[in-house]
């Protein structure tokens, strides 16, 4: 539920114009709703500053509807649904019409709040062009979490003289997320010349030893650059969550019309 919706709520009762009973029907699904096959955290909001991400693969499109429409149904108003095909992304939209769906991200997103923008600058890079639907997965999912974003895309280690010319850029960024299969180098490189943390998201992309991206994963885990992150395998979404955790730190996120 929207912090925002729960504080008008409580000022209503406070004031005289809700009924208790009313505020009760109200909060009776606070802080979950169990819709049988799933149980919609609607605290989620309140406790991390941003509401129940949906993760698609493995449910149906009807499902995802109806979680989608319990979510909105309580409130929210920025919804992210991710691993999103074009049948999801329908379903999705019957429900709130102004969805978008990123189709290379695979992400489907509903925005209708936007907070104040980050003051720093998380920057994605790609070791490949093969890597990028993941790197838009973490990308959007950044933006989406209110934050300025940039990408540089194909700069991996086979032709370093692409990477070191966008050197001024890694220094301007607060947090860099460098996205790479094969055998993951670009992440230590990267790690090694700035001063700020690298997140490294191995990707799955690669021939028969990368072992669909367990090489990477475990080059990027020995990493010899100090400052180096990892997440899972091809986890787009879950770089661009902690980027955006990592961005904001120490900002003032809260006033009128933010979602965090």
């Amino acid at each position: 539920m929207n912090p925002e919706k729960i504080r008008r709520l409580l000022e209503s009762v406070k004031d005289g114009s809700v009924e208790v009973d009313e505020a009760l029907q109200e909060l009776r699904h606070l802080p979950f709703e169990d819709l049988g096959f799933a149980k919609v955290d609607h605290h989620r909001h309140l406790r991390n500053g941003f509401p129940e991400v949906i993760y698609c693969k493995g449910k149906t499109p009807a499902q995802v509807g109806q979680i989608v429409r319990a979510l909105v149904d309580k409130g929210s108003e920025n919804i992210l649904a991710t691993r999103a095909d074009s049948e999801v992304f329908n379903a999705v939209k019957e429900i709130a019409p102004d969805a978008v769906y990123h189709e290379t991200a695979r992400l489907a997103v509903v925005k209708r709040a936007a907070g104040r923008l980050s003051n720093g600058i998380i920057l994605v890079i790609t070791a490949g062009t093969s890597d990028i639907p993941v790197a838009e997965e973490a990308a959007v999912t950044a933006e989406v979490m209110d934050n300025m974003v940039e990408r540089i895309y194909d700069v991996g280690v086979a032709g370093l003289h692409r990477l070191l010319s966008h050197v001024k850029r890694f220094l301007a960024a607060r947090v860099i997320i460098v996205v790479a299969g094969m055998e993951g180098a670009l992440a230590s490189v990267v790690g090694g010349i700035v001063d700020k943390p690298v997140i490294a998201v191995p990707t799955s992309m690669g021939y028969g030893a990368s072992f669909q991206g367990l090489a990477p994963l475990l080059a990027m885990l020995n990493s010899c650059a100090a400052g180096v992150g990892v997440v899972n395998i091809d986890n787009g979404f879950g770089a661009g969550y902690l980027a955006s955790i990592i961005n904001k730190l120490g900002e003032n996120t809260t006033g009128e019309g933010e979602n965090n």
